[in-house]
């Protein structure tokens, strides 16, 4: 069988292409004892073993349509990714596959549609890149960012502090009032003003609220104060307070500004490049968001269709939600794969190696082919992204 001549490979619409050709009968022959035995091995009829049942009694059992028919199938499971492989077809996932003709002694035809790969256009991503790294933002923390920071900590401290003690006048208050049931009242009920002039009966605790911390209720910061706060010896002046709020924020910060200067080099390289998105791989994207979900819930104990019922919501409607952003992390992601091909970027294989013995090693179950994709694809978009920021 001649794979190019014998195959028509034709492009279609939505970067997908459909493979159409015929098999020779003598080809699905060579199928048909498999075919026999993968019905025979779980057929049960009385007077023969089961696995043990003549060829001749399955195909009575089976008929042969449906021995040519798993005949096909196997056919097609070699042929398919022979052709795909033979007229360069960069499939991705599954293919739709037809017969269109079967019948004993005759050649089997058949056609699979299938998305592939899609053609990119890049924009120039090294003069993209340039661009913006000149215009990184700095990731320096200024003293109006420490002032912030030390506020919502001392905000934080007083909010909880008054929790704590309105908590504890409530309880005392309780008591009283239980105490207070097993003794006569001929009394007139208490009355408490507000500030707003209103009144109410009862006890000043019934309707109190908890206000929020306003700036001019902030204590003092004092070498003093600053013990009370974290743990016990952590802080012991001012000075050594604020250092360590700026180290965190020096942290937080770079991370926040390395992050988004990538979003905006990639954003932008994808806004000049053009690409036809299969559908398949924004699909993709969304599964792997709800296998991040279910893993994020599984940690807080939660089931899915619990979580659903909760926020009232289908996963039909979180697919609607999610479609952007997974239409966005494919087009990223097929960007990254074409400028690695470009610039012939790959991972190191001894650092793959040494990543995935590490991932395998702490979930012992995963599938280590699909692990190993992880790894190659992390480690080569770091290397793209590595490239791109070093652009001037």
């Amino acid at each position: 069988m001649d794979f190019v001549k014998d195959f028509k490979v034709t492009k279609e619409e939505n970067s997908q292409v459909k493979i159409e050709g015929e098999i020779p009968f003598e080809v699905l022959e060579k199928h048909r004892a498999a075919a026999i035995k993968h019905y025979g091995k779980d057929m049960e009829i009385d007077g023969f073993r089961k696995g043990h049942i003549p060829d001749a009694e399955v195909v009575k059992r089976v008929g042969e349509m449906g021995i040519l028919s798993e005949m096909a199938e196997r056919a097609l499971s070699t042929a398919y990714p022979e052709a795909c492989k033979h007229h360069e077809v960069d499939a991705i996932g599954y293919p739709q596959m037809q017969i269109t003709k079967i019948a004993e002694g005759n050649p089997l035809g058949f056609t699979a549609t299938v998305a592939v790969m899609p053609e990119i256009t890049l924009g120039d991503y090294k003069k993209i890149a340039a661009a913006a790294n000149k215009d990184k933002a700095s990731a320096e923390v200024t003293e109006e960012e420490i002032e912030t920071q030390i506020k919502d900590i001392l905000r934080q401290k007083t909010a909880y502090e008054r929790m704590q003690a309105h908590a504890a006048k409530k309880s005392e208050a309780e008591t009283t009032d239980e105490s207070s049931e097993d003794s006569e009242s001929t009394n007139e009920p208490e009355t408490h003003t507000h500030e707003d002039g209103t009144v109410h009966e009862g006890p000043a605790h019934a309707d109190e609220e908890l206000k929020a911390v306003t700036d001019d209720e902030l204590p003092e910061l004092t070498d003093e104060y600053v013990k009370t706060l974290g743990e016990p010896g952590q802080f012991e002046t001012v000075d050594g307070f604020k250092e360590k709020i700026k180290e965190h924020l020096s942290i937080e910060k770079e991370k926040e500004v390395h992050a988004a200067h990538r979003a905006k080099i990639t954003d932008e390289i994808a806004e000049a490049s053009t690409m036809e998105l299969p559908r398949v791989l924004i699909d993709s994207e969304i599964e792997q968001m709800f296998a991040q979900m279910n893993e994020d819930l599984k940690r807080a104990n939660l089931q899915m269709d619990d979580y659903l019922g909760h926020i009232k919501k289908t996963k039909e409607d979180l697919v609607k939600e999610w479609e952007p952003a997974a239409q966005k992390r494919a087009e990223l992601q097929l960007v990254l794969n074409e400028i690695a091909k470009q610039e012939e970027t790959k991972p190191d294989p001894a650092q793959v190696d040494a990543q995935v013995d590490q991932l395998m090693e702490q979930y012992k179950d995963a599938d280590e082919a699909r692990v190993r994709v992880y790894v190659t694809s992390v480690m080569m978009n770091e290397s793209v992204m590595t490239m791109l920021e070093a652009q001037k």
